[in-house]
């Protein structure tokens, strides 16, 4: 009942937050200039938790990518009737195979992986009454190369989205860590990605690091008053 109690405690603080952030990240896109015309998100957890929920509703073309069935069905029901929508109920990873995951609400992870923020941070162990089986591709089953805008929040697993990514997105935020004790396990591999690419950070919102491409970086005084 206690780590029930601290889990619960853990998803309330995560969703407030990712409320903050998602408004910040869409305002500051805005605020830019930049004009996304195709918006993608893996690993959406609940609709009004999701990242590009302003683009959505801007009638921006967006893919959303979320392997929890539960979290299918509520993000279903609130796009439904939306034509600039798509959503793909797949696990993205580095193979087309079956996975594990831990269903540990806004922090589920795959089974196997290094570290999560729900491991590292809010102290969760596996359990096998929260394991649950998902189909698992590779992003470049879906991405067909104009992804203008790429949120990636899949506790340790998005290095696997950009291994396979075919688009150059204007815009890429990923869970990093560093808030807490959670380091994403990949980091080394992002930051080699991000450089050979020619990605810098924009701005960083713990535990996400926010990547835009040189061109696009805004200069010194519009990042203190963004």
């Amino acid at each position: 009942m206690l780590l029930d109690t601290l889990i619960a405690n853990a998803v309330s603080r995560k969703e407030n937050r990712l409320h903050t952030v998602n408004e910040k990240f869409y305002k500051k896109i805005k605020r830019l200039g930049l004009q996304p015309k195709h918006v993608a998100e893996v690993g959406v957890y609940y609709p009004e938790t999701s990242n590009i929920l302003g683009f959505i509703e801007d009638g921006v073309r967006a893919d959303l990518f979320e392997a929890d069935p539960e979290c299918v069905e509520k993000i279903g029901q609130r796009f439904a009737g939306y034509t600039n929508v798509t959503i793909h109920p797949y696990a993205i990873y580095h193979e087309r195979t079956t996975l594990g995951l831990y269903r540990a609400a806004a922090s589920t992870f795959v089974q196997g992986v290094p570290s999560s923020p729900a491991m590292a941070n809010d102290g969760y162990q596996p359990r096998e009454q929260d394991l649950f089986h998902v189909e698992a591709r590779l992003f470049s089953d879906f991405d067909d190369g104009t992804i203008d805008v790429l949120s990636i929040d899949v506790e340790g697993c998005e290095w696997y989205v950009l291994q396979h990514l075919v688009s150059r997105p204007m815009v890429i935020s990923l869970e990093m860590g560093g808030k807490k004790r959670y380091i994403n396990p990949h980091a080394a591999e992002i930051s080699d990605w991000m450089q050979k690419h020619g990605y810098v950070i924009w701005y960083k919102d713990k535990p996400d690091v926010i990547y835009i491409q040189k061109k696009y970086k805004p200069g010194f005084w519009a990042r203190i008053t963004g």
